[in-house]
């Protein structure tokens, strides 16, 4: 045996083992990288300003008051309540042990990222800045990006991952 396995310390702290720990740190390097992004493009591209990088990809500074695709626009505090609460039911699920495969975890995290990230700008500015353009297609950030692949991982986890056969002891 180790000293960090029979330290009192590693006991009292299991979110720190690796094994269970890398999601939260996952979605706090989501956050992190939600927010300096944002913070580079209030800094450096004007409101309403689009740079084209790619003829099929652009930076741009828009703001959103709304929901994804700028639906519920204007419904600031109503998206703060929603949004908490969408994080409340993401930490229960990411620290139950039923959902405790990788994937989901995987998923989880990205999603929890997302939302924290998007919710900083609500609650600081009352908008969301999105940045990120492709033809026919919203602009939108890192956190909206993080979202929608984590929820593809868990669509993709219930759909299509084989179930896990029940345990025959039970």
């Amino acid at each position: 045996m180790t000293d960090m396995e029979t330290s009192p310390r590693a006991a009292a702290s299991p979110l720190l083992r690796p094994s269970h720990g890398w999601f939260l740190l996952l979605a706090a390097a989501i956050v992190g990288a939600d927010q300096l992004t944002k913070w580079i493009i209030r800094l450096t591209v004007e409101r309403g300003e689009a740079i084209e990088v790619l003829p099929f990809f652009r930076i741009v500074h828009v703001t959103n008051t709304g929901a994804a695709f700028g639906i519920l626009q204007g419904a600031g505090p109503l998206l703060i309540v929603t949004s908490v609460a969408g994080l409340a039911a993401i930490l229960v699920y990411l620290f139950n042990p039923a959902f405790a495969q990788p994937l989901v975890r995987l998923g989880l995290a990205l999603m929890l990222g997302g939302a924290v990230g998007n919710l900083i700008d609500r609650l600081h500015a009352g908008r969301v800045v999105d940045f990120l353009k492709v033809p026919n297609w919203p602009a939108f950030n890192v956190a909206d990006s993080a979202i929608t692949v984590g929820v593809l991982i868990l669509l993709w986890t219930m759909l299509v991952q084989p179930a896990r056969e029940p345990d025959a002891t039970s």
